[in-house]
This record gives C-alpha cells, structure tokens and sequence, in this order.
C-alpha cells in the first residue's frame, strides 16, 4: 500500500535526488559518476512501468493520486495523480534521459558530473508537471524547469549560448506569469488551487476568454506556436547533443499538454469561440515553417524547425476538436482529432530525439552542423547512414513509422471539419519529405567532398544501443498504435464529453446532449476502435 501511494513521487524525486548524488560524486572518478548517472536514469524507467502495467485503462478517474498537506494556510497540497494523457508522457520522459545520459558517456569532458546530474533533476522536474493536480505544484515544476535547462545551454552549450538561454527564459518566463495571474483567478473563484476544482468551475464567457489568452501566451511559447517560436532555433543550435533531444522530445510537449490539461476543461465556450486563432496559427506552423525549414543549412536549425511544423499537428488535432461538433454527422472526429494529437506528440518525441542524436554524431566527428561540410557519408558510416535514413523517412510520415500514425489521424479528423483543413495540413508530407530527404541527400549521398569524411568512423556500441531503441519505438507505435491509443482513449472520450458542456453559469450547449450518454456507457461518442483503426 506504500508503495501504491508514493508510486509517483518515487518517479519524481528518485532522479532529483540521483542527481544531486552525482553532483556529490564529483569530477574525480568520473566512471563511477557516469555509472551512478545511469543507474539512476535505468532505475527511474524501471520504477515508471507499473504505471503502465498498473494503469486501469477502464477508469476516467486520475489513478495513482497522492495527497499530503504542503501549505495548509494558502490551500496549497502536494496532490499527484495520472491519466490516459499524462503517463504516457512520463513513460516517454523517463525513457529518453537514459539515452540522454549514454549519449554524453564520452562527448562530455567539462565538468561531466553536473551535466549528468542537471538532466537528472530536470527529469523528475518533468515528471512532477506531468503528474501535478494542484496548480501551484504544477507552476513550480513548470519553472523549475527553467533553470537546469538555462544551466545546460548557457555552461555546455555553444558561441551565442548566452544569447540563447537569455531569449529561451525571457519567452517562456513572460508566458508563464499571465499562467500565474490566471491560477490566481481561478483559486479566488474555486476557494482551492485543486485543477481538477478548476474543471468543475462555471465562468462567464468574459472571464474564460481572458484566462483562455493567459494560458495560450504560456503554452504557446512552450510548444512553440508561431509566431512565439523563434527562441527554439537558437535553443537549439546552441545547446549540446542532449540539451536538444529533451528540448525537442520532452520540454515542449508540455505546452501540449497544458492546453488540454487547463485551456479545454477549464474554458471550453472560449476554447470553441477562439478555434480558429489556434487552427489557424497552428495551419502557419504547418505550412510557413515547412517552407522555411526548407532553406536551412544548419541540421539542427532543419529539425528545429521541423518540431515546429509538426507540433502544429498536435495543437491543430486537439483545437479540431469545436470544429467538428459543429458537423453533424461528425461525432467520432473529436476524439480522432485530440487522439492523433496525442500520438503526434509521443511520436515526435522519439523522431526529433533521434534525429538530433543523429546531429550530434556527426559533430562529435567533424565539429560542423552545416549541411555543406558533409556529403557521401553513407560510404564511410553505413550503419549510421541506414538509421538517419530510417529516421528522415519516419518524420516525413512514411506509413509504418509512428510519424504516419499521428498525422494519419490528424487530417482524418480534419476532413470531418473543413476539406481545406485538411488540404493545408496535408501539405507536411510534401514539405517534411521535401525539407527532410534534401538534408539526407546533401549529406549521405553523392561524392565524398573531403579526406575528412573519407575516414569517418561508423556507429560504436554506445551510439548503436541509442539509435536503436529510439527506432525500435518508431517502429512499435508505427506498426502497432493499439496500445497507444487504447490507454488514452477514456480519458479523451471524458474530456470530450466535458467540453460540449457550457462553463456559463446557469448555461448548457445543445452540443453538451450527449454527456450523459458518454457518462452511461451509451455511444453517444464513437470509440477508436469501433471506427476501424488499429
């Protein structure tokens, strides 16, 4: 029973408290350091399964709560529990910092005890916000963020580094703020920070439109959404290898998360009245950022911009969600929609992750990210060759890959909401494949340029184990999502279900009819798999 209630927190403080162990090792026996870093990261994922094994996919509720007093005076608690959206990004999480931590086994020289143990803390950081239920926990965990990751960039990252942690914490610190202001709102309102309370809490359609604005000027920079996304690119090129695989697979599915963990629930007459700014920005994301990942000559400037285009997927398949009830004929769309987001999300995860490891590869070799440095690589690194043209095909949506799987079910649901919709997201699988296979060309293929990438050594035992488990995921999504989806699917059809219902006081939507069948088991939401999908 102890366990079962502290399941969570073991999840969180095991890689904090890991990381200040490592920082204790010190710099002198380095392997000893290196070896705790990734017993912790291992132990961490270990402890983070039966969150997957235990999790009752029947169940709507939040499982494996905890509650304990943290400041009684202010109704502050340290209240922890899991849902269909949450555990699988904390799975993800725990997953990718153990490749993260292999990934720095003989790249970093400077100062190796800190960077291990600051990707170590900013795991159960990460965690925390995933699994938060009371709202100031949730806002100390989202800051929190901040300050290993401005560590990371500004001591290990590259030239501009100071240019860039500045810019990375003056966005998303300025986002978070308007948060705060709203949490604050929204406690005077409930009498408690409980988020679950906030979901509960009838708001006119004044109030809700200005705490809907306060949580997109948060969560949009997080994810990022154009046009707040030009600190991501600088992030990126800046930070080390790892820095940009958390960045890109973790850091930013957390303004994903926010939308449906706060802006739906909590302000859903706003979320439906406002769709179409978040359709349309996340359409620009799609469409404008694909195009201008086309002209990069930077590889990590490519994939950067890459995130940016295909988390438009992800905000676009959970705002599709207003469009489509206002269809008909188009019940089962809404959940397709925030499904495919979710999927989107995870699957983005792994492919930008294994991407910018790819990156980092070659610049532990040849010291360049310029597209122009390399060419005919495959000659001379064969087996790195065949997995960044494995990965390059995945985020390009190659059927079979989890990048197809996500995307799939994004413009499925546009369709049910507007045909143009779904033309403009469409135009990701000839701009990914466009911006993508120019990169694999450039740099695989062709003449070998230089005596430099002549010798060129291929993949060792470290960065094969990486690149492996990373297309190993690709493909077990890619191939078989069921799983997947089916974890998620009775939190979403809840979610669903709780936005048709006007937050007005006094107030019901006549999208709001079918709540009741959903609560009653009657489908009056059609399920995933009853729709056909695998």
């Amino acid at each position: 029973m102890l366990l079962q209630l502290s399941w969570l927190s073991l999840v969180i403080w095991l890689p904090i408290i890991g990381g200040v162990a490592v920082i204790a090792s010190g710099e002198d026996d380095l392997e000893l350091t290196k070896r705790i870093a990734l017993l912790v990261a291992v132990l961490t994922f270990a402890v983070s399964l039966p969150l997957w094994f235990g999790f009752d996919r029947a169940q709507t509720e939040m499982q494996f709560v905890e509650f304990a007093p943290w400041i009684p005076i202010l109704d502050i608690h340290y209240h922890l529990g899991i849902d269909g959206l949450s555990m699988p990004l904390i799975l993800l999480t725990t997953f990718v910092t153990i490749f993260v931590i292999i990934a720095a086994w003989e790249v970093i020289t400077y100062r190796p005890s800190q960077y291990l143990a600051a990707f170590l803390i900013m795991e159960g950081i990460m965690v925390g916000v995933f699994s938060s239920l009371d709202a100031i926990l949730f806002y100390f965990f989202w800051e929190a963020m901040l300050i290993p990751m401005f560590i990371i960039i500004g001591i290990w990252g590259g030239a501009n580094r100071v240019y860039a942690t500045i810019k990375f914490f003056l966005y998303t610190f300025f986002g978070s703020v308007f948060m705060l202001v709203a949490l604050i709102y929204l406690y005077f309102q409930a009498d408690s920070f409980g988020i679950l309370d906030f979901h509960r809490l009838p708001l006119g359609l004044t109030a809700q439109t200005l705490i809907f604005i306060a949580f997109l000027l948060a969560f949009a920079v997080k994810v990022p959404m154009w046009p707040v996304h030009t600190w991501l690119p600088d992030a990126h090129v800046e930070a080390p290898t790892g820095g940009s695989v958390i960045l890109a697979a973790i850091m930013l599915k957390i303004g994903g998360y926010g939308f449906l963990r706060f802006s739906l629930p909590i302000t859903p007459d706003a979320s439906a009245q406002l769709d179409w700014l978040i359709i349309a920005l996340s359409l620009i994301a799609i469409v404008y950022i694909g195009f201008v990942a086309l002209v990069q000559q930077d590889m990590k400037k490519l994939i950067a911009y890459s995130s940016i285009a295909h988390m438009g997927f992800a905000t676009l398949g959970f705002f599709l969600v207003f469009a489509i009830m206002r269809q008909p004929a188009a019940e089962g769309g809404a959940i397709l929609g925030i499904s495919g987001g979710m999927v989107q999300m995870i699957s983005h995860g792994f492919i930008s992750g294994a991407l910018f490891l790819c990156v980092g590869v070659l610049y532990d070799r040849m010291h360049s990210r310029e597209i122009s440095a390399y060419g005919g690589v495959i000659h001379s690194m064969p087996w790195f060759g065949a997995f960044l043209m494995f990965f390059a095909m995945a985020n390009a949506g190659l059927p079979g890959t989890s990048g197809f799987v996500g995307e799939f079910m994004v413009i499925l649901a546009a369709f049910r909401a507007d045909f143009w919709y779904a033309v403009l997201a469409g135009t990701t699988l000839v701009l990914a494949a466009a911006f993508t296979l120019w990169m694999v060309k450039r740099v695989l293929f062709g003449e070998v340029r230089t005596e430099a990438v002549a010798h060129l050594p291929d993949l060792n035992r470290r960065e094969l184990i990486n690149l492996g488990a990373m297309a190993a995921m690709v493909l077990a999504i890619g191939l078989w999502p069921k799983p997947l989806v089916d974890v998620m699917e009775p939190t979403i059809t809840s979610l669903v279900a709780q936005v048709q219902v006007s937050k007005l006081p006094g107030a019901r939507t006549e999208l709001g009819a079918g709540l009741g069948k959903v609560l009653a088991g009657e489908p009056g939401l059609p399920s995933l798999t009853s729709s056909g999908l695998p």
